[in-house]
């Protein structure tokens, strides 16, 4: 994963999930637990998380992860730079499937075409 799309999927849990532990992050983003560890000081250093302590019913110290507003800003920002690579990639497979489904054309074989969702 690039730095922009894991920054994306970390705020966006997070915003989502400020309960998260550092292990659920790490298993739902598919990262090993340094990683995860890395990712959210990498944010939280930046300004765009914030950590608060807090205890759990079963008296283990934890911890709250919010999105401060300067990280809510970055993650809109993130999130359109994130639109638009994967917007690029997948007008990159498109033309490369029109490609190959060209040359099987040609060589007389057909394929299943799958249609495009309506926009």
């Amino acid at each position: 994963m690039k730095n922009d799309e894991i920054h994306f999927r970390v705020m966006a849990l997070v915003q989502d999930n400020p309960d998260l532990t550092q292990r659920d992050l790490a298993r739902q983003l598919g990262v090993s637990l340094g990683k995860a560890n890395y990712c959210l000081k990498a944010l939280i250093g930046k300004g765009f998380i914030k950590a608060e302590n807090f205890r759990r019913s079963d008296k283990k110290l934890a911890y709250i992860y919010l999105l401060t507003p300067a990280g809510i800003e970055e993650k809109a920002l993130v999130t359109v730079r994130f639109l638009r690579r994967k917007i690029a990639e997948f007008e990159i497979l498109k033309q490369e499937i029109a490609q190959i489904q060209a040359t099987l054309g040609e060589e007389g074989a057909t394929v299943p075409v799958a249609r495009e969702a309506a926009s």
